[in-house]
């Protein structure tokens, strides 16, 4: 199963004409495309089962909320969804964005709320050994770089050292891995699997940093 070359010009074109009247007139073109990504979000969820468990799968509309954005356009041309990991100890979750000349794959911890992110900083000043091994390995630096990314601070947040050896860690407000696709390797019949492999390489991640946000610094559970 793959993303076929009508759903890809779909949103192509929506890119192009992104207005109410042609979304009307090309309603049916896009139900059939919206099928057609689900199908495939859900045989991604499937897959994804097989080496995780996955609690909530979330498709985003492509309807865009305009009440307070600058841009009016009525479309966000792109199919997306997230998968939400399993159970208070399982931390992180996945996301996945097809859209022409902008696929992205992600997983981590966009946005933490005040209390993880200041339970990460403070274990990244202690200790960032593990991390910085799991971001050296092989596959990680293959399909996300060998690096976090997401929105970070210019300097040191209030009580952390600005010289401290993981500052460059400790600064960051979100923990995101990131691969980016081309448009033909969305189309390619390996996609699917390519998105499993980067899934999976994630999982040392998500194992490291869900130890670490259900536990305190001498490491005795508080769930």
């Amino acid at each position: 199963m793959q993303f076929e070359k009508k759903t890809f010009q779909f949103l192509q074109d929506l890119e192009n004409n992104n207005n109410r009247d042609w979304f009307a007139e090309n309603k049916k073109v896009y139900d059939l495309s919206l099928n057609n990504a689900k199908e495939l979000f859900t045989e991604i969820n499937q897959n994804l089962e097989l080496h995780d468990e996955i609690e909530k799968q979330k498709v985003y509309r492509i309807y865009r909320d305009v009440r307070f954005s600058k841009d009016k356009t009525p479309y966000n041309p792109r199919f997306a969804v997230s998968y939400s990991r399993k159970g208070k100890e399982l931390r992180g979750g996945y996301f996945l964005q097809v859209k022409p000349g902008d696929t992205v794959l992600g997983g981590g911890f966009w946005q933490p709320e005040k209390e993880d992110l200041f339970r990460i900083r403070k274990e990244f000043e202690l200790d960032a050994s593990e991390i910085r091994e799991i971001l050296a390995e092989e596959n990680f630096i293959k399909y996300f770089g060998g690096k976090l990314e997401g929105d970070e601070l210019k300097t040191a947040p209030k009580g952390f050292d600005k010289e401290h050896e993981s500052i460059d860690l400790i600064k960051k407000k979100g923990f995101i891995a990131i691969r980016r696709f081309t448009d033909k390797e969305v189309m390619s019949k390996n996609f699917l699997n390519e998105i499993d492999a980067s899934f999976k390489t994630l999982r040392p991640y998500f194992n490291l940093m869900s130890d670490i946000l259900t536990t305190n610094l001498n490491g005795e559970s508080i769930l």
